[in-house]
């Protein structure tokens, strides 16, 4: 969860019945961000603008009644430890708030650099190694590996931080699926086998310390909010080179930033178990697509002369159809276009 785009290919009702798990016969499962720091070509950038929420005096009273529950001890049924409380954490811990209020919300960070705005947030910050023992009903990890000196270690020590009663969440990425020819890809296909990239091995590692705690998998496309934003983007880098010699029809696939925790709500809220989910906008494109969009647009001066390489590899095109059906959820923004305002009204 940006108007310049960040992706991250990287980390939400009644109970639900059981479903066959969205399980691949050719492997245990993984996880990959947008967080994974990928050169701007590769991706539309991940960083992302600070998220700004707004905090009324309102969110700031429950804030405190939440930071006086966590202080004696007690855990409420609708509780929520949010490790890595990030761009995609906040918007979780938003959301959450608005549809349980005066729950306590607490985000586990590595520093106290940011504790001064989670605050403002409504979210009691902690400190990675503090109240370890403390249990939570609803758990999601949204940390980036980037930071991890043993991602999967840390996946299972915010698995032990779970009472079992909720659900506990993991946010992933599609890149650990096996596709490289801009072939269809879904939930259920085969992923990269360990051992062959260390990049999605520390992903796919991480995913099974959670799917054999009986926890879920989110894996999420390409993160967005902004896009307008000088600086951010891939497609600013495209647009201030003018020409970028990587292939044209090489397809990305996004998810906006607020659909993304919405996704997670969902799954957090229905209390399931041990099944893999899939967070794109069903609208894969080109990276010559995405251009076409940008000028469409017409917010940007510059003009993109065009992409010129033949040989990098391609990509994979992700469709969540069973994701949301299991569900009952749809996005906010349908695709890239409809969010920029400039969707063919066909």
């Amino acid at each position: 969860m940006e108007s310049t785009i960040s992706w991250r290919s990287r980390s939400l009702s009644p109970i639900f019945p059981p479903l066959p798990p969205f399980r691949s016969p050719h492997h245990p499962v993984v996880k990959l961000p947008s967080r994974f720091s990928l050169p701007p070509w590769s991706s539309i950038s991940m960083a992302s603008p600070p998220l700004q929420v707004s905090a009324s005096s309102a969110i700031g009273a429950k804030g405190d009644e939440a930071m006086k529950t966590a202080s004696s001890g007690l855990v409420g049924e609708t509780d929520l430890l949010i490790v890595g409380p990030g761009v995609l954490g906040r918007l979780v811990a938003e959301k959450w708030r608005e549809e349980n209020p005066g729950s306590q919300i607490v985000g586990q960070t590595m520093t106290e650099d940011h504790h001064e705005e989670l605050i403002k947030l409504g979210i009691n910050p902690s400190v990675r190694g503090t109240q370890s023992n403390q249990q939570y009903p609803y758990v999601i990890f949204c940390a980036p590996p980037s930071r991890s000196v043993d991602y999967p270690a840390d996946v299972r020590e915010a698995a032990l931080r779970w009472n079992g009663e909720g659900c506990f969440l993991f946010t992933s990425s599609s890149a650990p699926y096996d596709c490289y020819d801009n072939g269809d890809c879904n939930e259920d296909s085969p992923v990269v086998p360990i051992g062959r990239s260390p990049r999605t091995d520390v992903l796919l590692k991480a995913e099974q310390e959670v799917l054999g705690r009986d926890g879920c998998v989110a894996r999420l496309a390409g993160l967005y909010i902004s896009f307008f934003t000088p600086n951010r983007g891939a497609h600013t880098y495209w647009l201030e080179k003018g020409t970028v010699d990587v292939r044209p029809d090489h397809i990305l696939n996004l998810i906006h930033y607020e659909d993304a925790a919405s996704l997670c709500i969902t799954i957090l809220k229905k209390k399931l178990r041990s099944q893999i989910f899939l967070g794109c906008d069903n609208h894969p494109l080109s990276r010559q697509e995405v251009m076409d969009l940008v000028a469409k647009s017409g917010k940007f001066s510059k003009k993109f002369e065009g992409f010129t390489g033949t040989s990098d590899p391609l990509g994979k095109k992700l469709n969540n159809s069973r994701t949301r059906q299991v569900l009952s959820w749809e996005p906010k923004y349908p695709s890239l276009a409809h969010f920029l305002g400039v969707a063919s009204s066909e």
